[in-house]
């Protein structure tokens, strides 16, 4: 039986966790039905470019993907393909590309942060072993170049400036801001980097690779951009949520694990008494977690800190990133796909509140 525009539209919004005021309209459940065609073709696809003949391997390579996620980079990638020829084999071979480079992304974050869970089950490192971690998120990076390598020198630039920015804001977030540099500026260029980067990536190569107009992919390359920070601060305040079941995470998963969040820095940047005696009960919690104590230590000043104005301040952030990208839309002709990406944009920073 064929699904009704209605109920499409409800899948697709279900399987990003958003609400159906992304696809408001006939049109745009015509939208739903076609990005959600597309999906299940790059669903497909990963997982065969997934799969290995060598048991461990299959497994440990299946097992984020099949975890669940929102496949954000792809629906980005087919989302703006309709601003050309749609989804053409090009644009479906680049939204698979993006989400492996993503995801084994992951893999290597979660060793770096000592993660203990991902995506509601246990980090593959927590399954396996850090170093199992490490080669499986290689390979998921060397086969999505495969993929993008087959559309010529522009697919290769692009993947290999995204991964290069990738790195560097792993980089930079490993050795952290120097003395010279103000902490709440370098960590906003990090997630531009680790975050806003592939979400960049994935918004302007969709509609470059579809045959859309060259005028397009800045402003689209601005909105992933923007939308990837605002992505970030949001899960910044998620981070901190007393509902696990809603993030996958233990609350404070990455303030435990000595992880700098924008709260923290906020929190950091005042000079009032009371700040600075929380700032430092979290950073002694922090030490002695490090030293072997129970994580549990910090549930206290987890919650002080969730409810803290510092947490409200880094939603008002996340919203007013939001707003910059959906102004650099204004070079987008008007219609399903513009409206589309602004109301994406704003249902994804706004799911912390």
């Amino acid at each position: 039986m064929t699904s009704s525009p209605a109920s499409t539209g409800s899948q697709l919004a279900s399987r990003f966790g958003l609400s159906d005021r992304v696809f408001v309209g006939p049109a745009a459940r015509r939208l739903a039905r076609t990005l959600e065609d597309g999906l299940e073709q790059v669903e497909s696809t990963i997982a065969a470019e997934l799969g290995s003949a060598n048991p461990l391997v299959d497994a440990a390579a299946r097992y984020l993907y099949e975890a669940g996620g929102k496949r954000v980079r792809p629906m980005l990638v087919m989302l703006t393909a309709q601003l050309g020829d749609g989804i053409t084999p090009a644009v479906r071979d680049v939204a698979v590309a993006l989400e492996l480079m993503h995801l084994g992304s992951l893999y290597h974050d979660d060793v770096m942060d000592g993660a203990d869970k991902r995506r509601g089950v246990p980090s593959v490192h927590r399954v396996w072993n850090n170093s199992t971690a490490i080669l499986i998120g290689d390979l998921l990076l060397s086969r999505a170049s495969r993929v993008m390598g087959r559309h010529g020198a522009d697919g290769v630039d692009m993947q290999t400036a995204t991964f290069e920015r990738l790195v560097m804001g792993q980089l930079h977030e490993t050795v952290g801001a120097g003395p010279d540099d103000d902490p709440i500026e370098f960590y906003l260029q990090v997630l531009a980097d680790k975050t806003g980067s592939l979400i960049a990536a994935a918004a302007q190569s969709g509609a470059y690779f579809a045959g859309a107009g060259e005028e397009l992919r800045e402003p689209l390359r601005i909105y992933g951009e923007k939308v990837g920070v605002a992505f970030q601060l949001a899960d910044d305040v998620l981070d901190l949520s007393a509902s696990p079941e809603d993030t996958g995470k233990v609350p404070g998963t990455d303030l435990r694990a000595g992880v700098v969040t924008m709260p923290y820095l906020l929190l950091q940047a005042s000079d009032a008494a009371d700040d600075l005696d929380l700032l430092t009960r979290i950073d002694q919690g922090v030490a002695r977690i490090a030293a072997g104590e129970d994580p549990s230590i910090l549930d206290g000043p987890i919650a002080e800190l969730r409810d803290h104005a510092v947490t409200a301040r880094t939603h008002e952030l996340a919203l007013s990133w939001t707003n910059d990208a959906v102004d650099a839309l204004s070079a987008l002709p008007h219609g399903t796909v513009r409206d589309a990406l602004t109301r994406f944009a704003r249902q994804l920073a706004d799911r912390s509140s």
